[in-house]
């Protein structure tokens, strides 16, 4: 089975849906024939990489009087899965350069450790567009620091990260995470883990089909 996971690293439901995925993988007797590949898909591509408002105060722009119980819905639903989800420091920027390190690290079979760029971002409030803090995350993620620099410095993957997009577009995908299972239609990755289950089993699920629609990057 070849599982694709559409994600970016300013969504909270990314966080939260690639920890649900894996106590799905968890219980799949079947889990070392499961390809996994992280594809990239920039929610905010225009952001600069100075961080401004926090993930909170742009919420508060986007949801008025409605963001306070959203964004406590979020926190209620990344805690029920053992997440710290600090939208109050998190701050927006661009995840073009995050993408490419985490094809680099899928290519040394590193990319689930390289994607918990989603802990340095909602939960410590790193600027994930800061060549010196991805550097240091390349290599807690396991990956050689010389590699990491050489990335970065140049422009290595950025066809890729560009690639995925298009694909992206291909299959209908307009939020995150979404998951392609053996190029079926889109589903939504953030889904009950019982539901997710089922479609790794390739069962029938009532939300089959339906990608996950965010708003906007938190």
């Amino acid at each position: 089975m070849k599982l694709e996971i559409y994600a970016d690293v300013l969504c909270p439901w990314c966080y939260i849906g690639k920890r649900r995925l894996a106590a799905a993988l968890a219980q799949q007797p079947a889990r070392d024939g499961v390809q996994i590949v992280w594809r990239a898909y920039e929610l905010a591509p225009d952001e600069g990489r100075t961080p401004g408002p926090t993930a909170a105060q742009a919420m508060a722009g986007w949801w008025g009087e409605q963001a306070p119980a959203r964004i406590a819905r979020i926190r209620s639903l990344g805690a029920a899965e053992g997440l710290e989800l600090n939208l109050h420091l998190a701050r927006p920027v661009n995840t073009f350069d995050a993408h490419r390190l985490v094809k680099l690290a899928a290519d040394r079979g590193r990319a689930d450790q390289m994607m918990e760029l989603l802990h340095a971002y909602h939960t410590e409030g790193h600027n994930v567009a800061d060549p010196q803090v991805l550097r240091r995350l390349g290599g807690e993620a396991g990956l050689d620091i010389g590699e990491v620099r050489s990335v970065l410095d140049g422009d290595d993957y950025a066809d890729e990260v560009r690639t995925d997009r298009r694909r992206a577009a291909e299959h209908g995908i307009t939020g995150v995470p979404s998951l392609v299972i053996d190029g079926r239609p889109p589903v939504s990755g953030v889904q009950p883990v019982a539901a997710l289950q089922r479609l790794l089993r390739s069962e029938p699920a009532g939300s089959h089909g339906v990608p996950i629609k965010v708003d906007r990057p938190g």
